[in-house]
């Protein structure tokens, strides 16, 4: 198929400049395009996850209850709600400037969290933070899944390990600071979100989001087909995981902090699940292109649960290695479901990943609410318990799922 040469600009290599060219699929696994946008993408989270670590200073600050600390987590997700609309125009416009701007949007707003003197004063910082991460997590895997080429679901399991390493770093580093340098200075570590972001206008000043034709037009009936085909099952999946995600990310410290350890410890705590759902996102990503989607879906809701309950009743050491293991499968089973929405979507794939990633933000948003509300009211452990009976539920939802050799409509 003949490309349009002012909506695709040709990949140079001799001068490392990047070109996506969405709509066909590439003949090879573009290993420096895919490492690009995971890079912006790992700094963005870095420091998107300082909301986390940081939750146990602002409830001492503020005398906040945990509902009110999850209305946070849900002022920060709640811009999500843009996401299919920045992805349906993402297809259509180069929309790459979301991609340059958002570590240094979202590092300058996090970094200031500690020194805000009012409550109400953060949501409409984290609100600005939110529409920096709608952005990136709109368009970031479209372009990622053009650049993997057929191996859709090892180039999903790169870009969900750019995002694991920051909520894995991103704590630890945040609770590191807090003690070195204080709360009032922790703006000045902004700045390296800002470079990032100057080192990004020029590193992708080729990359495109758009498709590669040039009158994009959605077949509404075969979309509408797909999305009962393969995002009903999804939503069912996401329903049945955001407890056990919120309580694997966002109130892990908070839920380390009952326990009785320190806000050093439980910043590494984060950090740990994060660094092994990393390493599970790139096995359970790189074995869905071999072995099939739902088969790694299927090990990773079954084992979940029985992980975090011997982690929730283990003690002493023994927390550790269940918590790397909890971590492992219940943070790995994302980028296999991002994978299935980009097969069944192959010319709309912003459009349907933004749909996706939108219904995500706010399920996870709900979610962190009613974490926190069965925290205040039957406590802690009792919240881990019932995100870890939820997540078998989404057994159902693989009934519903197509099969892996099945054509989308």
């Amino acid at each position: 198929m003949e490309q349009d040469s002012e909506l695709i600009p040709e990949l140079v290599l001799e001068t490392n400049v990047l070109a996506a060219p969405q709509g066909e699929v590439a003949d090879h696994f573009d290993l420096k395009g895919v490492s690009l946008i995971t890079f912006a993408h790992a700094l963005h989270d870095t420091y998107s996850s300082w909301l986390s670590a940081l939750l146990p200073v602002l409830i001492e600050k503020f005398t906040l209850t945990n509902t009110m600390a999850g209305a946070l987590s849900m002022a920060l997700t709640f811009p999500s709600v843009l996401q299919p609309l920045i992805g349906y125009i993402a297809d259509r416009k180069n929309l790459r400037w979301l991609i340059v701007l958002a570590p240094a949007i979202t590092a300058l707003v996090m970094t200031n969290l500690g020194v805000i003197p009012s409550y109400k004063l953060l949501f409409p910082l984290l609100l600005i933070a939110g529409l920096s991460a709608a952005g990136i997590h709109s368009v970031g895997p479209g372009v990622v899944s053009y650049f993997a080429g057929k191996r859709i679901g090892k180039g999903m399991s790169f870009w969900m390990i750019g995002g694991d390493f920051g909520y894995s770093v991103g704590p630890l580093l945040a609770t590191s600071m807090v003690g070195l340098i204080g709360l009032t200075r922790m703006p000045l570590l902004g700045i390296g979100g800002v470079l990032v972001s100057l080192f990004l206008v020029y590193a992708t000043r080729h990359t495109d989001t758009r498709s590669a034709s040039k009158d994009l037009k959605i077949n509404r009936p075969a979309f509408i087909a797909n999305l009962k085909q393969v995002m009903f099952p999804m939503v069912l999946l996401l329903l049945t995981r955001a407890l056990a995600g919120v309580m694997l990310s966002t109130f892990l410290p908070i839920f380390l902090r009952s326990q009785g350890a320190s806000l050093g410890f439980a910043g590494a705590g984060m950090a740990i699940a994060g660094a092994a759902g990393a390493v599970g996102a790139y096995i359970a990503g790189t074995l869905s292109d071999k072995v099939g989607r739902r088969k790694i879906l299927l090990v990773t809701i079954v084992i979940t649960p029985v992980f975090m309950m011997l982690f929730l009743n283990a003690q002493g050491w023994l927390k550790i290695p269940l918590l790397i293991l909890s971590g492992l499968f219940g943070l790995s089973l994302f980028p296999v479901m991002m994978s299935t929405i980009m097969k069944f979507f192959p010319e709309d794939r912003s459009f349907a990943n933004g749909i996706f990633m939108s219904l995500n933000f706010i399920i996870q948003s709900l979610g962190a609410l009613l974490a926190g509300r069965i925290a205040d009211l039957k406590g802690m452990p009792f919240a881990f318990t019932v995100a870890a009976l939820a997540m078998p539920l989404g057994l159902f939802a693989l009934l519903l799922m197509p099969k892996d050799h099945q054509q989308a409509a």
